[in-house]
């Protein structure tokens, strides 16, 4: 897998990073770091291993000198750095050069063990039935390779709660598709604070509305998907179409983890929330460079 995207991968940050300039006094550049901060990970591996030139083929290599271990750890965490990545997390949102309307909402589980010693992994729901300890990638997705907007948050911060961080950040964006969890009438008041409507379902659909006030956005979204038309039963054909997008983030989370490099579970050496977000930064951009190869964007 590494011998497809890695050239797409490092032209890619070589690119960006010859945009800025580089930091006086250092022995590696921003790039280099990244470089093998990525050869780990698309190897599954700790940054520890990406240090040895053992295990790098001579082709990659080129007879250069590699950070070790103590200087990863501190270059990663640094400003530029961060900087790069998402420069590069930018330049593949950019490269379909399509303009989506329709932008879709959705989280995704990251479970640790349960004796794990990460203080920020918390309890929470992981799926309809059981309850997990670890962390939530939570995504807003329109039709670029990486996500327009990403955070990441313990298990149990909620659907609404992620939402209302990311809505302001999906510009150029009129309808944002959420599944159940996502309807919540402050999320609702977000989306309307940026003149956007969010489409969700109800969790009991067709039942009361109680006593209490709700937002014109919520009350758009029930009668967009709950409310009969004059030809007929069921919702209007344009909310019924309209809702049927959502199923793409589902497509975009399966692409995300479904190949060799992909987004797995988290392995043993990626804990607290700075090295899960790097971790996750790098997942998404491995995939959007295989996406961007996939459909002919990239070469």
């Amino acid at each position: 897998m590494e011998g497809e995207l890695w050239p797409g991968l490092y032209r890619l940050i070589r690119e960006e990073a010859s945009k800025r300039p580089r930091a006086a006094r250092v022995q590696f550049s921003d790039a280099c770091i990244l470089e093998v901060y990525l050869w780990s990970v698309i190897h599954d591996r700790p940054v520890s291993w990406a240090c040895n030139p053992e295990n790098w083929p001579p082709q990659h290599l080129r007879e250069r000198e590699l950070p070790s271990c103590a200087t990863m750890s501190v270059r990663l965490r640094t400003l530029s750095l961060l900087l790069l990545m998402q420069s590069v997390q930018d330049r593949l949102r950019e490269l379909p050069a399509a303009l989506a309307l329709v932008r879709q909402l959705d989280s995704k589980p990251l479970v640790v063990g349960g004796y794990s010693k990460d203080r920020d992994a918390a309890w929470g729901q992981a799926t309809a039935a059981s309850q997990s300890r670890g962390y939530k990638l939570f995504c807003g997705w329109g039709a670029a390779v990486v996500p327009d907007a990403w955070t990441l948050g313990p298990m149990n911060y909620s659907d609404p709660e992620a939402g209302v961080e990311l809505v302001p950040k999906l510009q150029g964006c009129a309808y944002v598709l959420g599944d159940a969890n996502h309807d919540s009438n402050p999320l609702h008041a977000a989306c309307a604070s940026c003149g956007i409507q969010l489409v969700a379902p109800r969790k009991k659909p067709g039942t009361g509305l109680g006593h209490r006030t709700h937002e014109a956005g919520r009350l758009r979204s029930i009668e967009m998907l709950e409310c009969p038309t004059l030809l007929g039963t069921g919702p209007s054909p344009f909310g019924k179409d309209l809702y049927a997008l959502r199923s793409h983030i589902e497509r975009r989370y399966g692409n995300l983890c479904n190949f060799g490099g992909g987004l797995q579970s988290l392995p043993s050496w990626v804990r607290r929330p700075h090295r899960v977000a790097l971790w996750l930064a790098a997942k998404l951009i491995i995939n959007g460079v295989r996406q961007c190869k996939k459909h002919g964007l990239m070469t």
